[in-house]
């Protein structure tokens, strides 16, 4: 009997002690399962540091990490950027709050360099009247380091030595060739002196086209008739519904990580006011100018030296082509590259197309490189993006019913005076569509802004007519 007690002890403590080394064991587990860490989007996107096993399983969690990070909420995005925006004015215009001169830009490097539009500066900048406002009211004088009416850039240097260091606050330099029409953009500047402003939009429409800034006092409103430019074009402009308004002019158009992916350059209204139709020069050409305006004080833009027009569906069927694409030359300034090359434009009388004189029998660029040419903007855009004075191009041509391909070395644009004198006999300017049908007849009214601007005084007055119209 004591026998059978101790073996039944023996098995009762069996089944205890395996119960407690059961129990022992999921506590054990327990503890090491709480020692490994758990990812959550909510911590991972306030950038905790995670151990390396566990990031190389969670790639996808640290992408969405980088994202949340990068960006930024209007108000984090303004305080990121405000200290690095400022106002450009002349001297004598510096304590008003509306003048003609008045306008944006931002710090570019440590340097000291401020990057505008030149249609701000033009005039003042070069007698040294250019003042630099920041946002806590600080003014420095400043000078022309450099400027282009081609692609209306300019810089500045802030004169003095005891500029505070903390003052400089470079803006980061976006990429515009990834950008997309839709996206979400801010533009910060001064419009009619209100300093520190910001408005937001979206990217409406990517490479349109502008008239460049080549006369010294050229508006940041561009008139009503955008399809007859008088002077060579700005392509791969960017367009926004951001409201822009006199005075946001040089400043600097945003993407929601605080780079800039463009400069805040004029806006379409028959007002003066902001119609939502906002126009930028993207980063890209930034990229490339303004370091050449900083060290030469200028930037060659690369020039082929044709004038002609696009073709319509109308061109395209006097000349007998199935499509609607490509450029027609009508003419060849002289001495350009283009002439050298040996392109060929009109040679006959012009021929009246839907109203229109157009000199046909030219060569029809239907590439550029491997590139294919539907339009004007197709060639400028290509040339501005890709190509530097001095580099060889290679045009696809239409013409006499074949096609040949000719090699272009490319030459420096010249300027406005220059082009006048290489300008054939009765042609545009180089590079410039043909007016349209009614053009003579617009010619001998005045422009649509001036006749509004008439009414305006009529109505109400010249004081605030002069403020609405920045005349």
């Amino acid at each position: 009997m004591g026998r059978q007690n101790d073996i039944n002890f023996l098995k009762a403590a069996g089944v205890l002690v395996s119960v407690i080394i059961v129990f022992a064991s999921l506590i054990i587990y327990g503890l090491n399962d709480n020692r490994t860490p758990h990812y959550s989007p909510s911590k991972t996107a306030v950038g905790q540091e995670q151990g390396q096993g566990e990031q190389d399983n969670s790639s996808d969690e640290s992408d969405m990490a980088v994202n949340s990070i990068s960006e930024l909420s209007l108000p984090e995005l303004f305080s990121k950027v405000e200290k690095s925006v400022v106002q450009v004015a002349n001297k004598e215009e510096a304590g008003i709050t509306i003048g003609e001169r008045l306008g944006s830009g931002f710090v570019y490097d440590k340097s000291g360099h401020i990057v505008t539009n030149y249609h701000v500066i033009a005039g003042g900048a070069a007698e040294g009247n250019v003042q630099i406002t920041f946002l806590d009211g600080s003014t420095y004088n400043a000078r022309l380091v450099g400027g282009d009416t081609f692609s209306d850039l300019a810089v500045l240097r802030l004169e003095g030595e005891n500029i505070p260091e903390e003052k400089l606050i470079p803006l980061p330099i976006g990429d515009s060739t990834t950008l997309r029409v839709g996206e979400q953009v801010v533009a910060i500047g001064n419009p009619f002196g209100l300093s520190g402003s910001m408005t937001e939009g979206i990217i409406s429409g990517l490479g349109r086209m502008l008239p460049s800034a080549e006369r010294a006092e050229e508006s940041d409103i561009i008139p009503s008739d955008l399809d007859s430019p008088t002077g060579f074009l700005i392509p791969d402009i960017i367009q926004t519904d951001a409201p822009i308004n006199p005075g946001n002019s040089g400043g600097p158009l945003l993407n929601t990580q605080g780079e800039v992916i463009g400069i805040n350059t004029a806006i379409f209204s028959t007002t003066g006011a902001s119609a939502g139709v906002g126009f930028a020069i993207p980063s890209n050409t930034i990229k490339k100018v303004i370091p050449s305006l900083i060290t030469t004080g200028n930037y060659q833009h690369p020039y082929l030296g044709i004038v002609g027009t696009d073709i319509t569906p109308e061109i395209a069927e006097a000349l007998g082509l199935p499509e609607a694409r490509g450029f027609l030359v009508t003419d060849v300034s002289n001495g350009s590259p283009a002439q050298k090359a040996g392109i060929r434009g009109g040679t006959s009388l012009p021929t009246n197309i839907a109203g229109r004189g157009i000199a046909m029998g030219g060569d029809v660029i239907l590439r550029i490189d491997e590139n294919p040419v539907r339009k004007l903007d197709d060639v400028l855009t290509y040339l501005e993006r890709e190509k530097k004075v001095g580099d060889t191009v290679q045009l696809t041509v239409l013409r006499n019913g074949g096609m040949e391909s000719i090699d272009l070395t490319l030459g420096p644009r010249p300027t406005s005076l220059e082009s006048q004198s290489q300008r054939p006999m009765g042609s545009l300017p180089p590079q410039e569509n043909l007016p349209g049908p009614n053009q003579d007849q617009e010619q001998q009214q005045p422009p649509l802004a001036d006749q509004l601007y008439n009414q305006c005084i009529e109505i109400a007055g010249k004081d605030i007519c002069d403020f609405m119209f920045q005349r």
